[in-house]
């Protein structure tokens, strides 16, 4: 009964909204509300009328990313059936969605320029109190939301989160946007939100010995799922992590976006996409056994869901002393606000970051410079890159930003000077506005028009401009979606003849003429300074 056992590394704490697996828009009452409505109950009766061909579809690689769902069997029932739990439990964010679209319909007629107070009156009865009316310079109508308030509202149903730990042996997944969590005998499904310490504590299981039966009683493990329960944990204690000590900076590619920067005095982690699995794998990598016991900094890019990526950062909750994100206050429906966001999902130590402005340390300094693009021209303002400077050696994370005009960063660079490395994400190709934002239009708009606004980072042109710029001496490709571990988040699968690596190869090669080094980032890497 006093045995002590660890988590296994390869069990999955895998978060859930509604059965589907959560990103951040599942998260904003009001943005869950549109991909309820806009997305999952579409797909869920799409594949009810015709699951073969969501079976076709699946298989075919131009598919990859759509809205099908993957499962090898034809599931129909349980599909139909969770059809039935959504209408029941989720009448409250529907009715939430119908009510931004008569809103967003109404502006549309009614706004002429003049005076909106008289609309007042017409905003739906659910919304009164929670929006304000506006327009542009331009005298275009619009609304913003008062967030905080949605989060004190019957619209936020911490109810509707749960986890679901299984075991896995490969990185194989279905793509998480399309395909929900039905029931599986290998899965424990939790219903507990993702605030609950419950998820820190079994966390930190993965590297400090704990009791199954006291973690079994929080977690209100019923008898029945016991045996499942204790198949998640071994005695055989992971390798421990030892503290970097070194006199130089130390940094670590985790994959995609994810950067771990270490001196002895300071750990700072960019975008976190953990592979944790201790699965065999023919790549090698570093997964969170190679993670600091303590991580000073948590660095967050932007609101995409390769980028905030939950089944990382709940089981990181425990360690992290500050989590900073770009500010925005915009109240968009297209711009929910990240701070707001993960105080909700129990983090209590977000920092907010502005464009230009600096957190200082005696161990580092951290500034926010401007990201533009890869947004399809919405107005989102919760997007930052971060200029790390530790001792008189910089580095520059420019993550998925595409250089829409060079002279921007040119005027950054008179402030913040030259930098030693820069990192610069190529996906330059980029899904289509539809494909994230779809769910959130309220009106049909013309397929050429939803191509050319695009998900897109800097191709050569645009990212050979932040070398001319920052003249650095290394530069590294990266957050390009290769790695197997983050394809069921991006659906990304490259050839040699793929764009984002024919644009990347010009990119590094040019810097290799000019004696830059040069990269694009695959599976792990170690280098100091």
């Amino acid at each position: 009964m006093n045995q002590q056992f660890y988590l296994k590394p390869n069990v999955v704490i895998e978060p859930l909204v509604d059965k589907w697996y959560a990103w951040p828009h599942l998260i904003s009452p009001a943005t869950k509300a549109m991909n309820l409505t806009g997305r999952h109950l579409k797909i869920i009766n799409s594949y009810v009328q015709s699951p073969l061909i969501h079976a076709s579809a699946v298989q075919n690689s131009k598919m990859k990313g759509g809205p099908f769902m993957d499962y090898a069997e034809p599931r129909v029932a349980e599909v139909l059936h969770l059809k039935e739990e959504t209408l029941l439990r989720c009448q409250k964010s529907m009715e939430l969605s119908d009510a931004i679209k008569e809103l967003d319909q109404m502006l549309k007629r009614q706004a002429r320029g003049f005076s909106l107070e008289s609309l007042y009156d017409r905003v739906p009865e659910i919304l009164r109190g929670y929006v304000e009316l506006v327009y542009d310079l331009n005298h275009h109508p619009s609304f913003r939301f008062f967030e905080a308030l949605l989060y004190q509202s019957e619209f936020y149903d911490k109810s509707s989160q749960s986890i679901a730990l299984w075991l896995t042996e490969n990185d194989e997944r279905p793509f998480c946007l399309s395909t929900p969590k039905l029931k599986d005998e290998t899965v424990l499904e939790l219903d507990i939100s993702f605030d609950n310490e419950a998820i820190d504590l079994l966390s930190k299981m993965k590297h400090q010995p704990g009791s199954i039966t006291e973690i079994a009683t929080i977690l209100k493990i019923s008898e029945e799922h016991m045996e499942l329960f204790n198949s998640f944990f071994t005695s055989q204690a992971p390798k421990k992590y030892e503290k970097y000590q070194g006199s130089k900076v130390r940094m670590r590619y985790f994959g995609h976006a994810c950067i771990l920067i270490e001196t002895s005095e300071v750990s700072i982690l960019i975008d976190p996409l953990i592979s944790y699995y201790g699965y065999e794998s023919s790549m090698e990598h570093y997964s969170d056994i190679d993670l600091p016991d303590v991580i000073d900094y948590v660095l967050i890019t932007h609101n995409h869901q390769d980028h905030i990526l939950f089944e990382t950062l709940l089981p990181l909750r425990h360690k992290i002393k500050q989590l900073v994100v770009p500010r925005t206050t915009s109240g968009a429906l297209q711009d929910p606000n990240l701070k707001l966001m993960f105080n909700a999902l129990g983090f209590h130590n977000v920092v907010e970051i502005d464009e230009m402005e600096t957190l200082n340390s005696p161990d580092c300094k951290i500034t926010g410079v401007p990201f533009t693009g890869e947004h399809s021209d919405l107005n989102i303002k919760a997007k930052i890159c971060y200029h790390v400077l530790i001792g008189k050696f910089s580095f520059l994370f420019v993550a998925d930003s595409r250089v829409m005009e060079r002279r921007l960063y040119e005027h950054v660079q008179r402030a913040i000077g030259d930098v030693d490395v820069v990192f610069l994400g190529m996906e330059c190709d980029g899904a289509p506005l539809s494909w994230l934002y779809g769910p959130l239009l309220t009106d049909d708009f013309p397929r050429d028009m939803d191509q050319s606004r695009r998900l897109s980072g800097s191709d050569f042109n645009k990212g050979v401009s932040l070398v001319d710029i920052f003249k650095p001496k290394e530069v590294y490709v990266y957050a390009m979606g290769q790695e197997a571990w983050v394809e069921f988040i991006s659906s990304i699968k490259y050839s040699e003849d793929s764009n984002p690596i024919v644009q990347s190869n010009f990119l590094i090669n040019n810097c290799l003429e000019r004696g830059i080094i040069a990269e694009r980032l695959y599976g792990e890497k170690e280098l100091f300074y």
